[in-house]
């Protein structure tokens, strides 16, 4: 079908950022209708980790096909939702017991991470992060903390949600340094915002990203962490630990939180789980999981028996393969090209991210740090119709941001920056 056709039967409320129609992929590539290849440092916004149409994950999903499709988890129970959860509590952050719930999106892990812990903790306010993205339903998008695109004219939101300052050192709200700032954004939260807006006591939960992602790929220190899970634990607040964009090997650790040395209360997952079928859900601590209500969680579709089928052999393959160390070694090569490249280019004013989550922050000017939207927009142009595909992302949209599959090979990885280089440098000239 045409990009017309698209024009003609689908909503304009789904934008579309590369105009362009993808007919197949092949790990690190997609091919579009014409023929031509592209080089994907998308991965459908982080999802296909393992590569595109990944041959074992193919077999895995068609020996379950044949098997069973669809019986809701709720009705009757079925094998592939408890080995993937038993998979999941396996592998997730620290040492607690654990227990798992599964769902299809995560705007949906999301939502029933906030319910789970308004329920069990009996408090009706819930922190989230200026800058943020949680997703797009109604309780998501009023946890998220930017308003356009995704807050335009859809008010009231919902009630009992409050927004604090993320640490965006780089552009720090505050007007401080990263180093010699003594934390002033969590100070704010202590001094201020426990004063004048909500009190600890009457917050269930602060939930953050560890690395914002549309936000543009910004990491929280890691004392920021720490000091956040301290001041939630010693008030009796839950902190949930937003890991669906940083899962599944894309910062180098299985799970983000493990370079924080941090265990989250709950982490929702998502996006990678199942390398693209529709899956995610929420680890959490089994003193809170075992006693939410029977019936007050669920859903039709969530863990569906082909999408968990995919994701415990998304789980084997990163385990047997050692997925996460590979992208640390891929994320070390990633970093050292894009520090050279801002060296070399006064256009790029940062460079961040921790694996294969990496990003650079395009600007007019280095001391004023004013936004260099549309240069990244043209980076982002001459990119594609070089043969590579990028997304934009952060607060002025300004943000190159870089996740190929973990699968990628050093040959195209390389290939693949080099034609960025060579978009930036078009771009500054």
């Amino acid at each position: 079908m045409s990009l017309e056709s698209r024009e003609m039967w689908v909503s304009k409320g789904l934008s579309l950022l590369h105009p362009i129609t993808i007919e197949r992929g092949e790990n690190e590539f997609l091919v579009d209708t014409t023929g031509k290849r592209y080089l994907d440092f998308t991965s459908g916004i982080g999802v296909t980790n393992l590569g595109h149409v990944n041959p074992e994950l193919v077999e895995a999903v068609k020996i379950q096909l044949e098997k069973l499709w669809h019986t809701c988890f709720m009705v009757t129970n079925y094998q592939p939702y408890v080995e993937l959860a038993e998979k999941l509590v396996k592998i997730s952050v620290g040492k607690s017991e654990k227990q798992v719930f599964l769902a299809n999106s995560g705007a949906e892990a999301v939502e029933n991470a906030i319910k789970i812990a308004r329920q069990q903790v009996g408090r009706p306010y819930i922190v989230a992060y200026e800058n943020s993205f949680h997703g797009r339903t109604y309780l998501a998008v009023t946890l998220t903390g930017k308003y356009e695109p995704y807050k335009i004219s859809f008010e009231p939101f919902n009630t009992g949600i409050e927004l604090v300052p993320f640490p965006y050192c780089y552009r720090c709200p505050f007007k401080q340094e990263y180093g010699s700032c003594g934390l002033a954004c969590l100070d704010y939260v202590k001094e201020f915002f426990f004063r004048t807006r909500v009190p600890p006591n009457r917050v269930a939960a602060f939930i953050i990203e560890p690395i914002q992602g549309e936000g543009g790929f910004i990491p929280a220190p890691i004392d920021y962490l720490k000091e956040l899970k301290k001041l939630c634990e010693d008030n009796g607040i839950l902190l949930i630990v937003d890991e669906i964009q940083t899962g599944f090997g894309r910062t180098g650790k299985m799970f983000c939180s493990e370079h924080y040395g941090v265990e989250p209360d709950l982490m929702t997952v998502g996006k990678a789980i199942a390398n693209g079928l529709p899956l995610s859900g929420v680890i959490g601590r089994k003193d809170i999981m075992s006693k939410v209500v029977p019936g007050s969680i669920g859903g039709t579709y969530g863990g569906n028996p082909v999408a968990c089928a995919a994701a415990i052999k998304v789980i084997d393959i990163m385990l047997r393969d050692r997925i996460p160390d590979r992208a640390a070694a891929l994320g070390e090569k990633m970093k050292k090209r894009l520090q050279e490249m801002k060296e070399r280019y006064e256009i790029i004013g940062d460079v961040r991210g921790l694996g294969v989550m990496q990003a650079m922050e395009l600007v007019k000017n280095r001391g004023t740090k004013e936004a260099a939207s549309e240069a990244t927009s043209e980076v982002i142009k001459r990119a594609r119709e070089k043969g590579l595909l990028v997304l934009k992302a952060g607060l002025y949209s300004n943000v190159v941001r870089l996740h190929p599959p973990l699968t990628i090979s050093e040959k195209m990885l390389d290939s693949g920056l080099d034609i960025l280089e060579e978009c930036v440098k078009e771009v500054s000239q």
